[in-house]
């Protein structure tokens, strides 16, 4: 009996929500409905649980090491034809919001006056004017990132390259409280939100841009979020994919202990998976996040036959994990339904995930990030940039900035200039730490500047293997700094 009067008040939140959004004129039809049958699913409780001894460590065969693929072909002809079949499609949805700006994150500076969306731009320059080739840059943007990218888009008029912008769906936030969308008692943005990347799929159908893709001959499209620089187009990889048939591949790449969150890929019941911290039952959460067990993680770098995202959007089939996210907006409680990109690989045919140098992965989310692609650790050639060899150790330096570094502009305003770290190991800065031009920084180093005190680091120190309770920047008698402890 309970459970049928669950199943009725289920259905009667849907036809109440389904009578509300209908109500909804800022959204199409399309919206509407894919709305519906998300929270649809999420009502019904359909999330399959993973059955933690069906999992299978993916062989090789499914997981392919990147040394083993084969070699482009050397022709440049046949490798202009390969690149004619690719789109490369950049996730511009988010704002940089966390790291104090605003609009659109992908017209961040990085380096050398260069914008991610400059760097991504120049490129797909260089790839289309070397081989002679057409590879066109599609931006998934969201409601929040459309206005501001579609103007700076402009400046890319008299590029060698075809760019298309379209939206993600915008979905109304559902109020916990009476199940009610936030849009029917409250104006504004606040009331919508972005469905999460894996939104790509359908809205890239709904735009009728897949349909003008497919019209021009293209069959692949590479997928990746706008501030990974390492996210940039290989030849090796669509080569691979085009020979053997693969629909799907998800980039992958050793796990750090940084990266113990990030889902990794599984064989699970004869399929490849992506499996999510979020879906792990709470006794295995350590053994998922060890490095031994679980090697690799999701870069959300992705290869994806257009063909089969027509057939899969077409048949509806495809209902990745849902990810709830519980949000309050002025003192109101609020849900927000999303998916991920990810979690589609189990339902295309043939999918793979290539294991690929961490070079692949470097994402810029803090301005910890800014300050490793702006210093010497990396240089730039072409829009690519590329880490520099002089540095021996394969990781990156650990940075910890304090919240005094947290916005872009604050983050520039401390540094007269960019130190050197090819030989840091770890950084570590609190307090109101400001520094100086031309300075090196070797081996672990700890600055902290004492509550109320300003700590002006001089231009051309070296600090090396500093860890120092005090720094007293009054020494005479040396260029590195004197530690009073």
């Amino acid at each position: 009996m309970a459970a049928s009067a669950t199943l009725v008040s289920v259905d009667e939140k849907i036809e109440k929500l389904r009578t509300e959004v209908a109500k909804l004129d800022q959204i199409s039809e399309n919206e509407k409905s894919g709305f519906i049958s998300l929270v649809s699913r999420y009502l019904s409780g359909e999330a399959e649980q993973i059955e933690w001894s069906k999992i299978q460590t993916p062989t090789d065969e499914v997981v392919v090491p990147y040394d083993t693929l084969a070699s482009p072909p050397e022709d440049l002809e046949e490798t202009k034809k390969l690149l004619d079949k690719l789109v490369v499609l950049k996730l511009n949805g988010g704002l940089g919001t966390t790291m104090g700006c605003t609009g659109p994150k992908s017209v961040i500076e990085v380096r050398n006056g260069f914008t991610f969306l400059d760097l991504i731009v120049i490129q797909i320059e260089s790839l289309n004017k070397k081989y002679g080739c057409s590879v066109p840059l599609l931006l998934m943007n969201s409601f929040n990132t459309h206005d501001d990218t579609q103007k700076i888009v402009e400046k890319y008029a008299n590029s060698n390259i075809e760019i298309h912008t379209f939206n993600q769906s915008q979905y109304p936030r559902i109020v916990t409280e009476d199940f009610s969308p936030l849009p029917s008692k409250k104006s504004g943005k606040d009331g919508w939100y972005p469905p999460g990347h894996g939104d790509v799929f359908p809205s890239l159908n709904n735009s009728g841009k897949l349909d003008l893709l497919l019209s021009q001959g293209k069959e692949y499209v590479f997928v990746a979020n706008s501030d990974n620089l390492g996210a940039i187009v290989d030849i090796k990889i669509l080569n691979h994919l085009i020979s053997n048939q693969n629909e799907y591949c998800m980039e992958v790449t050793p796990k750090t202990l940084a990266d113990v969150k990030g889902g990794t890929l599984i064989s699970y019941e004869g399929r490849v998976q992506l499996l999510e911290i979020a879906q792990v039952p709470d006794e295995h959460v350590n053994e998922f996040k060890s490095i031994e067990k679980f090697k690799i993680f999701n870069t959300n770098n992705l290869w994806v036959n257009l063909k089969a995202i027509k057939r899969l959007v077409e048949a509806d089939a495809l209902k990745m994990e849902i990810i709830p996210n519980p949000k309050e907006v002025d003192g109101v409680k609020v849900l927000q339904l999303e998916t991920a990109a990810g979690a589609a690989i189990r339902f295309f045919d043939k999918a793979i995930g290539i294991n690929v140098p961490r070079s692949r992965f470097l994402p810029v989310k803090a301005t910890s990030d800014l300050l490793l692609v702006q210093s010497d650790l990396y240089t730039l050639v072409d829009g690519f940039v590329t880490r520099n060899p002089a540095r021996a150790n394969p990781a990156n330096p650990s940075i910890e900035l304090g919240p005094e570094f947290k916005k872009v502009a604050n983050f520039l305003a401390r540094f007269k200039s960019i130190p050197s770290i090819v030989e840091l190991d770890s950084l570590k800065v609190s307090g109101d730490v400001w520094f100086g031009s031309g300075i090196t920084l070797k081996g672990k180093v700890t600055i902290t500047a004492k509550p109320g005190v300003k700590l002006e680091i001089p231009d051309g120190a070296v600090l090396e293997n500093k860890v120092p309770h005090h720094i007293d920047l009054k020494c005479p008698n040396c260029v590195t700094f004197c530690c009073v402890v």
